[in-house]
C-alpha cells in the first residue's frame, strides 16, 4: 500500500509537485535549482563535462524539503537544471554576447545577472567556466523559455494563486543552496559562508514574522544565520513578495557543506540530520503561517 506523504503528484520533464491531499496551511514551497535532468544535445554542445555543469546546481534541495506535504503545503522542484535553464531569472535575463543573431528588444541584456555570465540562459557554471564552444541561436533561447521557464511559472504562479484564493494571502519559501565558499561570480569571493542566509530583500518581500521565525528556528537547532547578504532574494522572491498584496517570499540559502560533499555532488555524512532539522524550520513556519490571519474582511460575504 502506497504510504507517501501526498495525494498528488504532478510530473512532467518540466517539473514535480508534490501536493498534501488536503493543503491546511498558506505556505508554498519551492526549489528552482535542485533540477538534475541534464538534456544529452545540452552536455554534448559544452565544453564542460557533467560534474562540472553541476557547479550551479542546488544538489538534493527537493530531497531536504520533501516532508513539507506532510505538513500540509505543496513543494514544486524543477526537473531541468539550472545552467540548462534558469527560472530564478525574469525571462528574458540574456547575454548578446552568446547568441548568433539579435535578441528581442524586450530582453534585459545589463543586468548583474547578465553581466555576471548567469542569466537565464547562463553563459558560465557558478565557478565561473565557461559553458559553451560556440554561440547559440536566438531560437534556442527562445524553446528554453518556453519550453521550460514559463511552464515552471505558470505552475508556481498557480501554486501561489490558489492558495492566496483558498486563505486570502499566500507565503511562498524559496529553497536554495550555496556554496561553503564564495564563488568568483560572488561578491564574497574567496570567503567561508555562513550556514545559512534568508533573503527577504531586506523587509520588502514578507512580514517581519516569517523571517524572524525562520531565523529563530535554525538558530535554536544551532546553524548560524544572516540576513540579506550576500543573497537578498533572487527573481522568484522579489516577483511574488509583495506582501501589500498578501503575497509574501522568503528565500532560504543553504551552506552545501552541511549535507553534501561539493566535489562530488553526494549525499554528506550530516544529510539525515540536515534534513530533519529542516522539517523542523518548516514546521515553524507553517504554524506562523497558519496564525497569522487572513486579510481583513477576507471570506465576508
Amino acid at each position: 500500500m502506497d504510504t507517501k506523504p501526498y495525494a498528488a503528484i504532478d510530473e512532467s520533464s518540466v517539473l514535480t509537485v508534490r501536493a498534501p491531499s488536503r493543503q491546511s496551511v498558506p505556505v508554498v514551497f519551492s526549489s528552482p535549482h535542485s533540477g538534475r535532468d541534464y538534456p544529452e544535445a545540452f552536455v554534448a554542445a559544452s565544453r564542460l563535462d557533467a560534474k562540472t555543469l553541476r557547479r550551479s546546481e542546488d544538489s538534493f534541495v527537493d530531497e531536504l524539503y520533501a516532508c513539507v506535504p506532510e505538513l500540509g503545503a505543496p513543494l514544486i522542484s524543477a526537473r531541468f537544471p539550472r545552467a540548462y535553464c534558469d527560472p530564478n531569472r525574469e525571462p528574458y535575463e540574456l547575454d548578446p554576447v552568446m547568441f548568433s543573431g539579435p535578441l528581442p528588444r524586450h530582453a534585459n541584456t545589463r543586468s548583474p545577472r547578465v553581466v555576471a555570465g548567469l542569466g537565464t540562459i547562463a553563459r558560465v557554471v557558478a565557478s565561473g567556466a565557461e559553458i559553451y564552444a560556440g554561440k547559440l541561436s536566438v531560437a534556442e533561447a527562445e524553446a528554453r523559455i518556453a519550453q521550460y521557464y514559463r511552464p515552471y511559472h505558470d505552475r508556481l504562479g498557480a501554486l501561489v494563486g490558489e492558495t492566496r484564493e483558498k486563505f486570502g494571502w499566500s507565503l511562498l519559501v524559496d529553497c536554495h543552496s550555496m556554496p561553503s565558499v564564495g564563488g568568483p561570480m560572488d561578491r564574497d569571493s574567496g570567503l567561508s559562508r555562513v550556514d545559512v542566509v534568508l533573503g527577504d530583500c531586506f523587509g520588502a518581500s514578507c512580514d517581519s514574522i516569517f523571517t524572524e521565525t525562520a531565523e529563530a528556528a535554525f538558530e535554536e537547532l544551532g546553524y548560524r544565520v544572516v540576513r540579506n547578504t550576500p543573497y537578498a532574494g533572487g527573481f522568484t522572491t522579489r516577483h511574488y513578495g509583495d506582501p501589500g498584496h498578501g503575497s509574501h517570499a522568503l528565500q532560504i540559502e543553504l551552506n552545501r557543506a552541511l549535507y553534501m560533499v561539493e566535489s562530488e555532488h553526494a549525499h554528506g555524512p550530516r544529510f539525515a540530520q540536515v534534513q530533519g532539522d529542516l522539517r523542523r524550520v518548516a514546521a515553524a513556519l507553517c504554524a506562523a503561517a497558519a496564525g497569522f490571519g487572513a486579510p481583513a474582511g477576507f471570506g465576508v460575504p
